[in-house]
């Protein structure tokens, strides 16, 4: 089997107001709480996660919302601590095959957002092209200003490597640090470009991925403040594969982060 990279290893303003969601595929017991307002009645959903949350937070609220950049609606989905202010926010983009669902469906946004980050998943726009690679590095940047995101820790699994690493390269300002997954276009950019980057970077890829995850590994490695995350058994999409040791590890990422 192949090892991680010896450098290091991971031991496994909106368009309209934001509207409360329920969603997610983990068991959970649901708590309705209706409010009377002006207009519209409000239906609160509360997630009661049998998961075991840290000491003294309460269930996060997730709701959904869209958000108008470069003229065009762009649908999104937050998850918030219930107390406290958020340590760092979370961006989370998605390969061809997901939408922002997929992050609520596999537990990410929840867990993130249990142990304290606000974790914002978009739905990217339209259909993207692998023909169009890599995309303008503006879309992120118009992004995180609509969302006044600010630095945030950007997870980009597959296909939206097209819009990270351009904006990585160009705007890392922007990144708090960089999670990609097995993405696309890293051979675009040279060794010398990746080695100007100072933004920690976790690069998760499963050892069944034989292509794309070894390649963007390979590429990757140039990023001299990398650490590496690899989930055993799992393929391509590796953080459905394996979701436990995908939480895990990035929760032990992002600990490290000041």
């Amino acid at each position: 089997r192949r090892e991680p990279h010896p450098s290091c290893q991971l031991s496994v303003a909106p368009s309209r107001p934001e509207a409360p969601l329920l969603a997610g595929r983990r068991q959970c017991s649901l708590q309705l709480a209706q409010e009377a307002q002006q207009g519209p009645v409000e239906l609160l959903w509360l997630v009661q996660l049998t998961a075991p949350r840290p000491p003294g937070m309460a269930a996060p609220r997730v709701t959904e919302s869209t958000v108008t950049v470069q003229g065009q609606s762009l649908f999104y989905r937050r998850a918030e601590p219930a107390q406290a202010v958020p340590r760092l926010t979370v961006l989370l983009l998605h390969g061809i095959r997901f939408s922002s669902e997929t992050w609520l469906q596999v537990g990410t946004l929840v867990t993130l957002a249990e142990n304290g980050y606000r974790a914002v998943a978009i739905d990217l726009p339209g259909k993207p092209d692998r023909a169009t690679c890599p995309a303008p590095a503006a879309f992120l940047k118009a992004v995180s200003e609509a969302l006044d995101l600010g630095p945030a820790v950007v997870i980009s699994p597959s296909l939206s490597g097209m819009y990270s690493l351009p904006c990585l390269l160009e705007h890392s300002q922007l990144f708090k640090a960089y999670v990609p997954v097995a993405p696309i276009c890293t051979e675009k950019f040279t060794a010398q470009q990746y080695a100007q980057i100072k933004t920690p970077t976790l690069i998760v890829y499963g050892d069944q991925d034989a292509e794309l995850g070894q390649t963007s590994l390979n590429n990757l490695k140039h990023l001299p403040e990398h650490q590496v995350l690899l989930l055993q058994g799992a393929g391509h999409a590796c953080y459905l594969d394996k979701p436990n040791e995908w939480h895990r590890g990035l929760l032990d990422f992002l600990q490290q982060l000041k």
